[in-house]
C-alpha cells in the first residue's frame, strides 16, 4: 500500500541483482533498521539521484505559466458548456500553477469567480475579485470585475445566514449521552498478554453505538487520486480519466473539502483551505518537503509519510524514543493505563502498538517494524528509496530546525527558499534517514486508510450516490492498539476539517480569511454491537468476511501484509467455504440457485450442483462467472446510461437483467441488490417514488444478508429508502423506516450525523 511504483521500483531491483552474493547474504541478516539504511546509504550513487530526477519529470510540482495557462482554457471550456463545478476547479488547478508575478494568476482569479458566482457561491466569489485586482488584473476588464461585484453583495442579501456549528462534547459528557472529543472512554482499560501485546478491552458492558475512543493522527499524508476503497471505481472515470483528483478537491493539511485552495507559494502540488492550514503544513513538514516534492510524489505515500513523521518529531524525539524501556533485565514496564508498549511476541495476532501518556510519537516510534519478516527484496526497495531522498534532501535545503541544534528549533519564513548545495548536514542527521526507514516499515502493517463518503455521479443528477473513497494514510496512536477480527465488533468514523476555534479568523496571504483550527483530522471508534464486560474491543484491518466470504482468502491476505494468521471468530474453526474464490457466495448462503428449479447450489468437483436429489443439475464454474461477469457488464453499462441521463434506455437494460440474473441468483446475492439498487436510481430520476421504493426495498434486504442487519450499508440504504417514501407522500412507508434508519445512523455515526437531523425533520414535516 503506497510503495514506490515502477519505474523506480525496477531500478532498485535491478541494483539489488547486481550485487555480490557475499553482499545480498549480508544484507539479509541485519536485524535493526539503522543498519539496514547505512547499508543502502552507501551503495547510493549520484547515478541513482539522476535516474529518481529523470523519472520525476513528468511531476508537475513547480509553477508553470503555461500549464496555468490551459488550466484557465479548460476552465473556460467547461464554463461555457455550464459545467461551474468543473470549471472551478480547473481555475483552481491553474491559481496552483501560476507564479505570483503571473499575468495568469489574476485571470485565473478572476474567471474562478464567475463560475463561484453562478454556483452562488457569492463570498467566495467576491474573495477572488478582490485577488484579481490585487494581483494586476487588466484595467481594462476591471469593470467586468465590478460588475460581478455588484451581483455577489446583492445576491448575499438573498442568502439566510448560516448558524455557527455547534461545538464539539468534551470526553467526561460520555456518561450523559454525548460525544467524546479526545481520549479513551473509562470503561475501556489496557491489557497486556505474550499473544496480543496491549490490547483494549471493555470493563463495563458496552452497547452497540456507544463511542468508546477518539484519536488523532501523529501524521498523515493526502492520497492523491480517487481511490474507491473496496476497488469500485467508475469505469467511466477507469475509461476516460477523471482530470481531479483528490488532491484537487481537498485541503493538504486538514483534508477538508475545498473548491478555491489557498496554494503553497513555492509549488503548484500544496494547496489548503485556509493561511492557517498553509502555515501550519509549512512549519511541520512542507517547508521540506516543497524542495523534493516530485520525488516524493514519485516514491509513493509511505515514503512521504515516514519521512512527515520524523520531520515533524525532531531530533530530540528520535533520541529519547530511541532510549530503551523497561527495566535493566528487558522486561516490559509495568502495565499503566492509559499506556501500553510494542512487547509482544512472534504469535501476536494484531499490529502491534505502544501508546505512552502524553506522548504520542513515542507511541508510534515503538510499533512493530517487522523487519525480519518483510522479504530481502521488500527491504531493499524502502532502503534505497529513502537513502536516495535523504540525499536529495540534504541537496536541497538546509537541516530542518527541529533536527538542527543549531538553529535553537527557530523555523524559517515561508518564502525563505535556501539554495540547492546548502550547507550544514552533518553526518549525525543520518539519523533522520533510518528513523524515516524504520517508519516506513511500520506503516506496511500500521498504517491506516482515512476514509469518507463522496457524492459519485453526475453533479447535476436528480438522484445522488455516494461511494467510500480513501483520501490519506495515516498513522494513529491508540487506534493502532486495536487488534483484527474479520468480524469486528467496532465501526470507525473519520472525520475531517477546521472548526472556529477561540484564536478568531485570520487573513491569508491572498487576502481571504482562515479559520484557526480546533479539530483537524480524528477517528471515532464505536461499537458495532453488544461487547461484554471483559470482552476485547476489535477493528477489521480490511479483510472483512462480510466482503471476502473465503477464509483462506482472508489469512492470505492478512499473512501477506501483517504476518500472522488470523484466528477470529469467522476464522476459527475455519468455516466450510463454498470453493477456493470469492465472490462465489455459494450454496451454504442459498444465494446461488438452481437455473432449473431455483433450489439452492452447492460446491461440488469442478462447478456447483442442484442440492435437490430429483434435480441435480450441474453447473460449471465458467458458466456461473460468464453468468456473473455478464450481469456485472450491464450494471456497468447502466450507470453510465443514468449519467448520461437516460433513465429509460437503462431502465429497459436492467429489466432484461434482472430477468436473467434471476435464475441463478437468489435475491440476497449481492449483485442483486446491485441492480435493484441501480434501478431504483432510475425509477427516481423519472420521478417514479413509488416504484423507486420497491426496488431500493429489495436492494436494502439483500445489502442486510450480505452485511448484516446492524451494518452501516443497510443504514445507509434504509436513509434512501426513507427518502423515496417521503419524496413519494408515502407517510407510513416513511414513518416505518425512519426509526430503523434513525437506529443504525445513531450506531455508527453519533449523535451529530447530519443525516439524523434530515430524518427528524422528515419525521416532524409527516406527523
Amino acid at each position: 500500500m503506497g510503495l514506490p511504483g515502477a519505474p523506480w521500483s525496477d531500478h532498485v531491483a535491478l541494483k539489488r541483482e547486481t550485487m555480490s552474493p557475499e553482499s545480498r547474504r549480508r544484507f539479509a541478516s541485519l536485524q535493526d533498521p539503522e543498519d539496514v539504511f547505512h547499508f543502502a546509504l552507501k551503495r547510493t550513487t549520484p547515478q541513482d539521484l539522476d535516474f529518481l530526477q529523470a523519472v520525476t519529470k513528468e511531476s508537475h510540482v513547480r509553477k508553470d505559466s503555461e500549464q496555468a495557462a490551459r488550466c484557465r482554457e479548460s476552465g473556460n471550456s467547461s464554463f461555457k458548456n455550464r459545467d461551474y463545478t468543473a470549471a472551478t476547479l480547473h481555475y483552481s488547478q491553474g491559481v496552483c500553477f501560476a507564479p505570483r508575478t503571473s499575468e495568469q494568476l489574476s485571470l485565473c482569479y478572476a474567471n474562478r469567480s464567475a463560475a463561484l458566482c453562478h454556483l452562488q457561491r457569492y463570498q467566495e466569489s467576491l474573495d477572488d475579485i478582490d485577488r484579481a485586482l490585487r494581483h494586476g488584473y487588466p484595467s481594462t476588464l476591471q469593470h467586468k470585475l465590478q460588475e460581478r461585484r455588484k451581483q455577489c453583495i446583492s445576491g448575499l442579501s438573498l442568502v439566510p445566514r448560516r448558524e455557527p456549528d455547534n461545538p464539539k462534547p468534551t470526553l467526561k459528557d460520555i456518561h450523559n449521552g454525548a460525544d467524546p472529543i479526545d481520549g479513551v472512554s473509562p470503561q475501556v482499560a489496557v491489557c497486556f498478554n505474550p499473544k496480543k501485546g496491549r490490547h483494549l478491552v471493555v470493563t463495563e458492558g458496552t452497547a452497540s453505538g456507544d463511542l468508546i475512543l477518539v484519536d488523532r493522527p501523529y501524521s498523515w499524508v493526502l492520497v492523491p487520486g480517487t481511490e474507491e476503497l473496496k476497488g469500485k471505481q467508475s469505469r467511466r472515470e477507469t475509461e476516460k480519466g477523471s482530470p481531479f483528483g483528490t488532491e484537487d478537491r481537498r485541503c493538504h493539511r486538514c483534508l477538508i473539502e475545498t473548491m478555491c485552495p489557498v496554494p503553497c507559494g513555492s509549488c503548484s502540488y500544496g494547496r489548503y483551505c485556509s493561511s492557517v492550514c498553509r502555515q501550519e503544513a509549512w512549519e511541520e513538514y512542507h517547508r521540506w518537503e516543497c524542495a523534493i516534492g516530485a520525488e516524493l510524489m514519485v516514491t509513493g505515500v509511505m515514503s512521504q509519510l515516514a519521512l512527515r513523521m520524523t520531520l515533524k518529531a525532531g531530533l530530540r524525539n528520535v533520541q529519547r524514543a530511541r532510549e530503551p524501556i523497561g527495566d535493566k533485565d528487558g522486561s516490559p514496564e509495568p502495565l499503566q493505563s492509559p499506556g501500553f508498549d510494542s512487547n509482544r511476541s512472534p504469535s501476536d495476532t494484531g499490529r502491534g502498538s505502544a501508546l505512552h501518556c502524553g506522548d504520542p510519537y513515542l507511541s508510534v516510534y515503538n510499533l512493530l517494524h517487522h523487519l525480519r519478516h518483510q522479504s530481502p527484496a521488500l527491504r531493499y526497495l524502502c532502503a534505497a528509496t529513502m537513502a536516495t531522498l535523504y540525499l536529495k534532501l540534504s541537496q536541497a535545503v538546509p537541516p530542518p530546525a527541529s533536527w538542527d541544534p543549531s538553529t535553537n528549533g527557530q523555523s524559517q519564513s515561508l518564502e525563505d527558499i535556501a539554495e540547492p548545495g546548502v550547507r550544514g548536514w552533518s553526518p549525525e542527521l543520518c539519523l533522520l534517514g533510518s528513523t524515516s526507514l524504520r517508519h516506513m516499515l511500520q506503516l506496511r502493517c500500521n498504517a491506516q486508510a482515512v476514509s469518507v463518503l463522496q457524492d459519485a455521479g453526475v453533479t447535476d443528477s436528480k438522484v445522488q450516490t455516494t461511494q467510500e473513497i480513501c483520501i490519506a494514510t495515516a498513522i494513529f496512536p491508540a487506534l493502532s492498539l486495536l487488534n483484527h477480527s474479520c468480524c469486528p465488533n467496532t465501526s470507525l468514523l473519520f472525520t475531517t476539517g477546521l472548526r472556529s476555534g477561540p484564536g478568531g479568523s485570520s487573513v491569508d496571504g491572498d487576502g481571504g480569511t482562515g479559520l484557526s483550527p480546533s479539530q483537524g483530522v480524528s477517528v471515532a471508534v464505536r461499537a458495532a454491537k453488544a461487547i461484554a464486560a471483559g470482552q476485547e474491543i476489535l477493528h477489521c484491518y480490511g479483510p472483512h468476511s462480510a466482503r471476502m466470504t473465503t477464509t483462506c482468502e482472508r489469512q492470505g491476505l492478512l499473512r501477506r501484509q501483517y504476518y500472522f494468521l488470523c484466528k477470529c471468530e469467522a476464522c476459527d474453526p475455519p468455516r466450510k467455504d463454498p470453493g477456493s474464490e470469492s465472490g462465489w457466495r455459494g450454496s451454504d448462503g442459498g444465494e446461488l440457485q438452481c437455473a432449473k428449479c431455483q433450489s439452492p447450489l452447492k460446491a461440488g468437483g469442478t462447478g456447483f450442483v442442484c442440492v435437490q436429489p430429483s434435480c441435480a443439475r450441474p453447473m460449471s464454474r465458467a458458466e456461473v462467472s460468464r453468468r456473473l461477469r455478464d450481469v456485472g457488464e450491464n450494471l456497468w453499462k447502466a450507470a453510465d446510461l443514468l449519467e448520461s441521463d437516460a433513465p429509460d434506455a437503462a431502465l429497459l437494460l436492467l429489466t432484461g437483467t434482472i430477468a436473467e440474473s434471476g435464475r441463478i441468483l437468489s435475491d440476497r446475492h449481492p449483485l442483486q441488490g446491485e441492480v435493484a439498487d441501480t434501478m431504483a436510481r432510475a425509477y427516481a430520476t423519472k420521478g417514479e417514488w413509488e416504484s423507486a421504493a420497491s426496488q431500493l426495498s429489495r436492494s436494502a434486504a439483500a445489502v442486510g444478508s450480505q452485511y448484516g442487519e446492524d451494518s452501516v450499508e443497510l443504514a445507509r440504504q434504509l436513509f434512501k429508502l426513507a427518502q423515496l417514501h417521503f419524496n413519494g407522500g408515502a407517510a407510513g412507508e416513511a414513518l416505518s423506516v425512519i426509526p430503523r434508519a434513525r437506529r443504525l445512523l445513531h450506531l455508527h455515526y453519533g449523535l451529530h450525523c447530519p443525516e439524523l437531523s434530515e430524518l427528524e425533520a422528515m419525521e416532524d414535516c409527516l406527523r
